[in-house]
């Protein structure tokens, strides 16, 4: 199959196959390029020459979203042993915070999964879609990105005409025992979760204030993603023109959630120290054009033949230790892991 990308909506009961019909996938170096432009997106963190914003052009049309429970055999995992390598960026990232060279910045890494028998990426979709109604849920394909498999909360930019929406997401907690009856209402938020959160809304609060003055705030509130809760605030706003969406999409990405504060400096730090290169995690994907629906790529794993990368990342501030955040990506990881063992 050429490239393409299908996708589910959060709560839909049904998927969208987009099919690249000429050609290769658009490549764009900047999101400003995106200006104009519809197609689904699959863009990087980093936007280089050999890793581009990639725009799939094609037909789409409706397929049946498999639906029902799935059975998962959960696999075994040891969350309290940080391995070398994260040991030494958490030092490096840590001692940046304690200098004050930033408010906060965010640690990712990569964990290989073997898998035993071959599984097909398009079943693996399907797991996913059974087993997370609330999540947006996308595989894409392309020659230059790889197969990537993502189920992510997070919305970046989303809406149609005038009307338009975006998220800040931060904090996590673990739901556990009796928790996962529940949506975490009873959870108490710790001050570092809820000072990552108010990062994120004050983030982007600044960054809407730069294309529109017709925006409103709500919350923070707990929200459930798989078997993890986070803090969200949600970001509803107006756009008179809908012709520079590149533009407000190059003022968001990336994030603090996944990047930093200062969001620059930050950025520059991460691509130059982190040990593994994020490649298409923790940037965004989704359909952009009359109708936007584009998410943040978290939760996600790259699927190489036999090989399964899983990405997971947590956000450092000054009081942040070692064993709590790698304890938070092996959470994180758990939401792809989890696909690969169903019974």
């Amino acid at each position: 199959m050429s490239a393409y990308a299908i996708y589910r909506l959060p709560h839909e009961d049904h998927a969208t196959l987009i099919q690249q019909t000429e050609g290769e996938p658009v490549e764009c170096f900047s999101c400003t390029e995106l200006n104009g432009k519809s197609g689904f997106v699959i863009a990087p963190f980093e936007v280089k020459e050999n890793q581009p914003i990639l725009l799939i052009q094609g037909e789409s049309k409706r397929v049946a979203c498999g639906s029902g429970d799935v059975c998962v055999r959960e696999p075994s995992l040891d969350p309290t042993s940080p391995d070398p390598t994260y040991a030494i960026d958490f030092a490096n990232y840590h001692s940046q915070l304690e200098l004050g060279m930033f408010r906060k910045i965010v640690l990712a890494r990569c964990a290989d999964e073997k898998i035993g028998k071959k599984v097909e990426p398009m079943e693996l979709f399907y797991r996913a879609c059974a087993l997370y109604p609330r999540m947006f849920i996308a595989l894409v394909q392309t020659e230059k990105s790889g197969c990537w498999l993502t189920a992510t909360p997070e919305i970046l930019l989303d809406g149609e005409g005038q009307d338009w929406r975006t998220i800040a997401l931060a904090g996590t907690m673990k739901l556990e025992g009796d928790q996962l009856n529940g949506e975490g209402e009873t959870l108490r938020w710790s001050t570092k979760n809820i000072q990552e959160q108010r990062i994120v809304a004050t983030y982007i609060t600044e960054c809407l204030e730069q294309f529109t003055g017709d925006f409103r705030e709500e919350g923070p509130r707990t929200v459930r993603a798989a078997n993890l809760v986070h803090l969200r605030s949600d970001f509803t706003f107006k756009l008179e023109n809908q012709d520079h969406i590149g533009d407000l999409l190059q003022t968001l990405h990336p994030t603090p959630a996944v990047c930093g504060l200062p969001k620059r400096e930050a950025f520059q730090f991460i691509t130059r120290n982190e040990h593994s290169p994020r490649r298409y995690y923790s940037g965004f994907m989704g359909p952009l054009g009359q109708q936007t629906h584009l998410y943040v790529s978290l939760r996600c794993m790259n699927i190489e033949r036999n090989v399964c990368h899983l990405y997971a990342g947590g956000g450092l501030l000054k009081d942040s230790t070692e064993e709590q955040e790698w304890t938070e990506t092996e959470a994180k990881m758990e939401t792809m892991r989890r696909l690969l063992y169903v019974q």
